[in-house]
């Protein structure tokens, strides 16, 4: 098992946090497929004002460029990206057109 933590930030705007926790309420099916034929065995979000945080817990062979070309060639995987760019926001250190952003772990309590 492998364990990646990523964040990214919300437009700041209540209404539109309200409306895109409203869609993580239960996400499309076919989206929720989509995470787990990559290999993401968990994932859960969480949120701070309009920073998100999330944890994903995937395979030993899970590849972030393997999810990535799934992804491209999902034609509902795209359109739920598009509508979520709605919503998020890239965060400063972003490159152009990342969202989730990779965090570095810094200290872990053994």
């Amino acid at each position: 098992m492998k364990r990646y933590c990523m964040a990214v930030d919300l437009v700041d705007d209540p209404v539109m946090i309200a409306e895109y926790e409203s869609y993580h309420k239960q996400i499309r099916p076919e989206i929720e497929k989509s995470i787990l034929d990559a290999g993401v065995t968990q994932m859960e979000i969480f949120r701070v004002g309009n920073r998100l945080f999330m944890i994903m817990e995937t395979v030993d062979d899970f590849s972030f460029e393997s999810k990535a070309q799934m992804d491209a060639s999902n034609p509902k995987v795209q359109e739920w990206e598009q509508l979520m760019w709605k919503y998020q926001r890239a965060l400063p250190v972003s490159r152009p057109g990342e969202k989730w952003v990779l965090m570095d772990q810094i200290f872990a309590l053994r």
